[in-house]
């Protein structure tokens, strides 16, 4: 006979399911059983169920699925709080010369630290868009890989890559970008080392050539073809900045959505970040071809790009998710303070009804989900799905008076986590991770970063 599924039950909390019908319970029980959602609804669990390992009261908690993080680079964790005044092609340029200093070593601890300020603050979903590929510098994209695996949180890495330097008109300099021929087949074998498409993934890698000013059409074009030959999904940058729009219109004609559309780069298995400056055909086009969209509102902020219009694409029926971005555009290097200002940026620009509390939450994670493909695995808490999760604290002094938990999670401080779960298995607790020192990632990532700095400036 058959021995049951190991069951965890959770009960006694507030419940956001985030389901097409965006089903909440007051008072509500989860139970997961191995690493699928066994069950969901109203009031306590059921008493007679085998194999019980852990019952958790969630009293005073509410839960919700994990976030979903759909835009970032992890690398920048080395690099936060430099060129604070910056424009993003000021921004870039000033970095640029750094980050072609990178290293294997470099990258893992900035990924181990990418990976644990996220997963702290109840992101289970994670994905890293990496471009910076210095000759000598080691396996970049293995070293994430590796401490993702290591933190048990689920990836979706890309493997980027750049290949339009200034002597041939794009912004990088020349000594930080790769041949096509080097970045395609690069691309390729990542891919056959590391994709696993299999049903509840943990390990599915993308193709994500960084930017129309920093990449040729020949790059965009086949690697289109080489993501869709292999069967994995495309990233890119897109519509960041007038300066890229203004590039885009003086090198090809057409501003930036015309131009991916010209070399294959809409399609539902499509998502770019930012999407800043698009005008009703932009949106239009994104929406009859379910290209989705990594929406960042603090890194937006931060180098003042603009306000993208997450309202319209939203009405558009466009799937968005939401997007640290890289950490030395987005300090905090956190998702759930996503929720709270994309909601204030776009009541600033568009009025009080532009987002709800629940849009945002969507956002955070139903959202993600279509953005990266796994909406039918992941995003909202539903019987025979994934069972990552995350048990928010809402009981203590900063949530105390907010009648509406979404609305204590979304609007009040950064909510404490009590529980994360990925694929059935604890990676916080109690505000703390368990599948990690966090301390001693903070030291290790410090002197990797005084290294960098020290390469930087000839050292």
């Amino acid at each position: 006979m058959t021995a049951p599924p190991p069951r965890t039950v959770i009960e006694n909390c507030a419940v956001a399911t985030v389901d097409a019908h965006d089903t909440e319970h007051p008072t509500g029980h989860i139970v997961v059983a191995g690493n699928r959602i066994e069950s969901i609804g109203p009031g306590p669990a059921p008493e007679a169920l085998d194999g019980v390992v852990r019952r958790v009261d969630g009293t005073g908690h509410l839960a919700t699925p994990g976030l979903v993080n759909t835009h970032h680079h992890f690398y920048q964790w080395l690099t936060r709080g430099l060129a604070q005044n910056s424009g993003l092609f000021d921004w870039l340029t000033a970095l640029y010369p750094v980050w072609a200093r990178i290293d294997e070593p470099m990258v893992y601890e900035a990924a181990r630290a990418s990976l644990a300020m996220m997963a702290r603050g109840g992101v289970t979903t994670a994905m890293d868009h990496h471009y910076v590929f210095p000759r000598g510098a080691g396996d970049l994209l293995g070293a994430e890989i590796r401490a993702a695996r290591e933190l048990g949180v689920r990836f979706h890495p890309t493997r980027g890559s750049m290949d339009l330097g200034a002597s041939a008109g794009g912004l990088p300099p020349d000594f930080a970008v790769e041949t096509t021929d080097e970045a395609l087949a690069a691309t390729e074998a990542a891919i056959d080392a590391h994709h696993d498409p299999s049903p509840g993934s943990m390990l599915r890698v993308g193709v994500a050539p960084c930017s129309p000013f920093s990449v040729s059409t020949r790059l965009l074009r086949e690697a289109a073809a080489l993501a869709r030959r292999k069967g994995v999904r495309l990233h890119t940058h897109g519509s960041e900045t007038v300066e890229e729009e203004r590039f885009c219109k003086e090198r090809f004609g057409m501003g930036p959505t015309d131009y991916l559309d010209s070399t294959g780069w809409l399609g539902d298995d499509v998502w770019m970040a930012h999407c800043i400056h698009m005008n009703d055909a932009d949106i239009t086009a994104f929406a009859r071809t379910g290209t989705g969209v990594a929406h960042c509102p603090s890194s937006n902020a931060r180098i003042a790009a603009g306000t993208a219009p997450v309202p319209a694409l939203l009405a558009a029926g466009v799937p968005v998710g939401l997007g640290v971005d890289g950490t030395a555009s987005n300090e905090t290097g956190e998702l759930h303070t996503e929720l709270r200002n994309a909601l204030l940026v776009h009541r600033l620009a568009g009025g009080p009804g532009a987002l709800t509390v629940r849009q945002a939450l969507r956002l955070g994670t139903h959202g993600g989900a279509r953005v990266l493909g796994r909406a039918d695995d992941l995003g909202s808490l539903e019987p025979g799905k994934l069972a990552d999760l995350v048990l928010w604290r809402l009981d203590g002094l900063g949530h105390s008076t907010v009648a509406d938990p979404v609305a204590a999670l979304v609007l009040g401080p950064p909510a404490p986590v009590t529980l994360s779960l990925v694929d059935g298995r604890t990676v916080v607790e109690d505000g703390r991770l368990v599948t990690a020192d966090e301390e001693g990632i903070a030291r290790h990532a410090r002197t990797q970063a005084r290294r960098l700095a020290l390469l930087a400036a000839g050292g």
